[in-house]
């Protein structure tokens, strides 16, 4: 199984773990030393470095974000690739919320693998991107559901 391959599954564990808020069971696809890094402006971007504060960021993340709207749908817009020793994809999310405009949010990721886990996982926004996804909150911020 290639890195591809690896990607593509962790890429579906993701979703379950989404969809169960069972994040332990994306354990097996990172190293224990994994960092993930989401380099983008405030508040999106961020360091976290351990395996467990990666689970624990996916999971605040996702209770923050995407659960205060009705639904997401995430899609590949470009990749996955392998590209300069890593699996590359360009990402697109899209939040829909009764009463607004859909929020969609694009970006990039890459995953660095050592065997057939991720031992760096990086997200990247660009300032224009979560300036808009700011100017969203701004205008339809009340009408999202409490964080959890």
């Amino acid at each position: 199984m290639g890195m591809i391959d690896h990607y593509l599954a962790y890429a579906a564990a993701f979703e379950e773990a989404y969809a169960s808020d069972d994040w332990a069971r994306l354990e097996p696809f990172f190293t224990e030393d994994a960092v993930y890094d989401f380099i983008a402006p405030a508040p999106f971007g961020g360091t976290y470095e351990g395996r467990a504060a990666v689970l624990a960021q996916f999971k605040a993340s996702v209770n923050g974000f995407d659960r205060r709207f009705d639904a997401r749908t995430v899609e590949a817009l470009e990749g996955p690739i392998e590209k300069d020793g890593a699996v590359w994809m360009r990402w697109a999310a899209i939040y829909t919320l009764a009463g607004a405009p859909d929020c969609r949010m694009e970006g990039e990721e890459r995953a660095v693998f050592a065997g057939d886990r991720i031992r760096r996982l990086e997200d990247c926004m660009t300032d224009a991107e979560a300036s808009h996804v700011g100017a969203y909150f701004a205008q339809y911020g009340t009408k999202l559901k409490p964080a959890k």
